[in-house]
């Protein structure tokens, strides 16, 4: 018996059309927070749920400032940009019960970069035994949330901690 794994909400990312502008720089500005699954907003970054996830959970935290090299960050964007990780890592901890985290930047398309003009900082939740036979086998990753339903779970927490 053959079965099939849906995921119809990948095709948005391997066939979308490329946009005009700067991604991370248009989803600030359009203050629709819940839409762009906006998470909060600092003086010099913000933080946003990844709409193509590695984990359920996956956040970035991104400078407002369009800037693509990580030593172009000015100290106080540097240090926020550290502050609000840690903020990410104790929430994703009370809210999803994550027990370890992927944190990083991928600089450039050799790092694997799907967007490389603006630099962003991704936080991912990970739990042990969190991997499973599909993404060895199938290259498929299997998400057992919607993106919504994240999102009202990390919402109360970011505007609770405050910014």
């Amino acid at each position: 018996m053959t079965s099939a794994l849906w995921a119809p909400w990948r095709m948005a990312y391997i066939a979308g059309a490329p946009t005009s502008g700067c991604l991370l720089c248009d989803k600030p500005r359009e203050e629709n927070d819940r839409a762009n699954l906006l998470l909060s907003r600092g003086p010099l970054t913000y933080t946003i749920m990844n709409l193509f996830p590695y984990a359920n959970g996956h956040l970035m935290i991104v400078p407002y400032r369009h800037c693509a090299d990580l030593n172009q960050l000015s100290p106080e964007e540097s240090l926020e940009i550290m502050q609000a990780a840690q903020r990410s890592v104790q929430i994703l901890r009370q809210a999803f019960k994550a027990e370890g985290f992927n944190v990083g930047f991928n600089l450039g398309r050799a790092a694997g970069a799907g967007i490389i003009d603006h630099l962003h900082l991704h936080v991912v939740p990970r739990w042990v035994g969190d991997t499973n036979f599909m993404p060895v086998l199938a290259d498929t990753k299997v998400m057992p949330e919607y993106l919504g339903i994240c999102y009202e779970k990390l919402h109360p927490f970011f505007q609770e901690q405050g910014r």
